[in-house]
């Protein structure tokens, strides 16, 4: 009887965090911080707990990228999809060879560097809004250099990814990518190709435990539709906040976990 009321209380945190996730997601970021300690809770092992919950965001990304495309910049697509399309295999055959232990031990520091990187985005932000207004655009851009710096964050998000999008979108403004627009469609795409790859290696390699990854996935729509609807309504101070304290927890949590051997 304990073991099921237990069986239950963790289907319905999957469903909550799932659903919160999306709304994270669509307000500020961050929601894998709630979605993948979910996944593990129902007692998939980490390295599949990552494969699904990626598989189970994929989706939202996918429809900014159609209310963004007017905003890409087409001379970096050939050099920005290639990195992502080899970075997101490549990072997800890494993760596939990880063995778990291994995986929960580097896991909290990971999840630390996410919420460190969602904490100064704020900065990043304003720093690449003070380059716009000095922009001088047209500037050409290396492709080698370009694609030697944003492969290693593409490999980043096929392994894990929370928090790369703000790695893309600083190696972009340091090349000379100076408009605001152009960063963040930039952003997406690379994110939802190499998350792309990265979700049609786990499939292709049988990683994605489908009956939790369809509630997810449901849910964590349901979130984001509701976050995309309210988002303007909060404060994104307080938005930002609540995902570093989500995130420091989280990391908190496992690095318990790892020091007593639970």
């Amino acid at each position: 009887m304990a073991a099921e009321l237990l069986t239950h209380a963790h289907y319905a945190w999957l469903v909550v965090a799932s659903l919160l996730a999306g709304v994270m997601n669509a307000m500020a970021g961050g929601g894998s911080f709630l979605s993948f300690p979910a996944m593990l809770a129902m007692g998939v092992a980490p390295v599949q707990a990552n494969a699904t919950n990626t598989v189970a965001i994929w989706p939202g990304q996918l429809t900014s990228i159609f209310a963004l495309r007017g905003d890409l910049r087409r001379d970096l697509l050939p050099a920005v999809s290639a990195c992502a399309i080899v970075g997101g295999v490549g990072g997800a055959m890494l993760l596939l060879h990880t063995r778990q232990t291994t995986f929960l031990r580097v896991l909290p520091w990971m999840l630390l560097l996410a919420t460190v990187l969602f904490g100064v985005s704020g900065h990043i932000s304003k720093w690449m809004q003070r380059r716009t207004q000095h922009s001088t655009s047209g500037r050409t851009i290396s492709t080698p250099i370009l694609m030697g710096l944003l492969l290693p964050v593409c490999v980043y998000i096929g392994y894990f990814g929370a928090g790369a999008g703000f790695l893309i979108m600083a190696v972009l403004a340091l090349l000379g990518v100076e408009e605001m627009h152009e960063l963040n469609s930039m952003k997406i795409l690379a994110a939802c190709l190499a998350n792309l790859c990265a979700v049609i290696t786990f499939i292709a390699n049988g990683a994605v435990v489908w009956h939790y990854c369809l509630i997810a996935m449901v849910f964590a729509a349901g979130g984001g539709y509701v976050g995309a609807r309210y988002a303007r309504r909060l404060n994104p101070a307080v938005l930002r906040g609540v995902v570093v304290a989500t995130g420091c927890g989280v990391a908190g949590w496992f690095f318990w976990i790892q020091r007593h051997g639970v």
